[in-house]
């Protein structure tokens, strides 16, 4: 009764928020259980302003408002270049590969981005590439979930003081119902009501640290010259202010690239073209979702270096080696019930939005390319076992979410670096690479997983010079060099000439409409 007592402002708002979620894959559940392309890619049919918002709230997860946020307390504010990367890619990722993903995709009626592996490049590892790329969307995201769940339940923990497990498994059951409900329809509809909130919610909370240390010239004078430590233990000083004073560019640089490139190469981001319904709806969210995403970014990224100025050298001192924790405890100072509703809210919003693109993935992906592929099932079953496969990998997650490895900016790097690594390549070399191979596709993308493992695993925190030099940087490089070079010494494993021109010529170099207009 207490926590109702106490905290009754911000259950009203969660539970108000959560009824709309659950409402929503109320709604299109019917609709959803259809078939395989209503459930995996809602037809095609969606508005280029749902998806546009859907894409921003499904990458600006938790990860960034409190992961990302709470790393700039121990990076300073040379943390926000770390946005300025992320929205970069996320330009490329509209310009360079939207279009031509969608216009392909819907040619070979792939629902997946493992299948659209196997139906363009046609190879005898055309079925292999699939099924290899199944597992490490299946390897790779459980770390990316747990990350987001973590994030959430500690907010929790912060201002409500709500038990670490029961927060975890609150935000993941609800998740998994509206997700199992309604499928795509209910992800992306259910994303842009999240994306409206979340991009709200940016912009209240870096006016919070003003607000609190009285004014924009009082919180950075208190910040520019602070007793409070770094993690080596020594003074910080004017170090939140100066650039890489704290932390070093490489390894901006590398988190930049690890989750930045998710954006070109995650299948929950890249899926999302597959749903657009036209060309008016790709050039709106080609123009939009950057504007969002840089404007949020912009926002949060330098947020836990504000935090200094509300944090005592005590509270500092926990704080730079549980920075996880900085947003929530930038709430819980503030003090407020109806900031702090409206905050938590959005805040549930940026995760739940990321964790159902996520599950809606893996489940697809483990029936469809993964199970399917392996031993082929009827039809009418694919979606009643893709929504059991759902169940049964939340309820993985939660185990990774209550026994983490690391903390949230390593678990959703590292599966970034895995994405980016596997996938770019093949993704890239499908669409615009009429020599590129199912042979180049499926070394590449070993060697991209494999080179990463072993970066992480066995070269980057064995030696001390290797530390700041993220896993992406190296194994990326490896996979696509190893993507051309494979490529062209596998010419004689190109698909007919015909399978070609059917998808190259569809797609001629020039603007949305000339990549759109035959598909609509």
């Amino acid at each position: 009764m207490s926590l109702l007592a106490d905290h009754w402002l911000i259950l009203f708002m969660t539970a108000v928020y959560l009824g709309v979620c659950l409402g929503i894959g109320w709604r299109f559940r019917l609709r959803a259980s259809k078939g395989v392309s209503e459930y995996y890619v809602a037809r095609r049919e969606v508005p280029g302003w749902v998806v546009s918002l859907a894409f921003f709230s499904t990458f600006a997860s938790t990860n960034t408002y409190i992961g990302q946020a709470g790393e700039a307390f121990a990076a300073g504010l040379s943390w926000t270049w770390v946005g300025v990367f992320w929205t970069a890619f996320c330009m490329i990722s509209w310009l360079l590969l939207g279009p031509r993903l969608r216009n392909q995709t819907a040619g070979l009626k792939s629902v997946t981005i493992p299948d659209y592996f196997e139906f363009r490049y046609r190879s005898s590892l055309a079925r292999a590439t699939r099924i290899l790329s199944g597992v490490a969307i299946l390897f790779a995201t459980v770390w990316y979930m747990a990350g987001i769940a973590k994030g959430c339940a500690h907010l929790l923990v912060s201002v409500m003081d709500v038990p670490y497990v029961w927060g975890a498994f609150a935000l993941i059951a609800f998740t998994c119902i509206y997700t199992v409900m309604g499928g795509m329809y209910s992800v992306l509809w259910t994303d842009a009501v999240q994306g409206i909130m979340i991009f709200a919610v940016a912009i209240i909370m870096v006016t919070l640290p003003f607000l609190y240390a009285g004014g924009p010239a009082e919180l950075m004078a208190r910040i520019s010259d602070i007793d409070h430590v770094s993690r080596t233990g020594e003074p910080i000083g004017n170090g939140l202010v100066t650039f890489a004073s704290l932390v070093s560019f490489t390894y901006i640089l590398g988190i930049g690239l690890a989750v930045g490139m998710k954006q070109i190469a995650e299948p929950r981001c890249l899926v999302r073209f597959y749903s657009v319904d036209n060309a008016r709806g790709m050039r709106f969210a080609m123009i939009w979702t950057p504007v969002f995403l840089g404007i949020s970014l912009l926002c949060v990224m330098g947020l836990g270096a504000l935090v200094h100025g509300m944090a005592t050298r005590e509270e500092a001192a926990y704080l730079i080696r549980n920075t996880d924790e900085v947003v929530g405890f930038m709430l819980a100072k503030f003090d407020n019930q109806a900031v702090s509703g409206l905050c938590l809210t959005g805040l549930f919003a940026a995760g739940m939005s990321s964790l159902a693109s996520a599950m809606l993935v893996v489940g697809t992906v483990l029936v469809n390319d993964v199970w399917n592929a392996w031993r082929p099932m009827r039809r009418e079953r694919i979606v009643p076992r893709t929504k059991a496969a759902i169940v049964v990998y939340s309820a993985l997650v939660f185990v990774a979410t209550v026994y983490p490895p690391a903390g949230i900016v390593e678990l959703t790097s590292f599966a970034g670096a895995i994405f980016a690594a596997s996938f770019f390549p093949a993704v890239f070399g499908g669409l615009y690479l009429r020599w590129g191979t199912g042979h180049g596709a499926f070394w590449s993308m070993l060697i991209g997983v494999v080179s990463c493992l072993v970066w992480r695993f066995g070269l980057r925190f064995r030696f001390e010079g290797l530390r700041d030099i993220h896993e992406i940087i190296p194994s990326f490089l490896i996979s696509l060099l190893a993507y051309f070079l494979i490529s062209r010494l596998t010419a004689h494993e190109l698909p007919p000439a015909e399978h070609l021109d059917r998808l190259f010529g569809v797609v001629p170099a020039g603007t949305a409409e000339a990549a759109m207009g035959r598909s609509t």
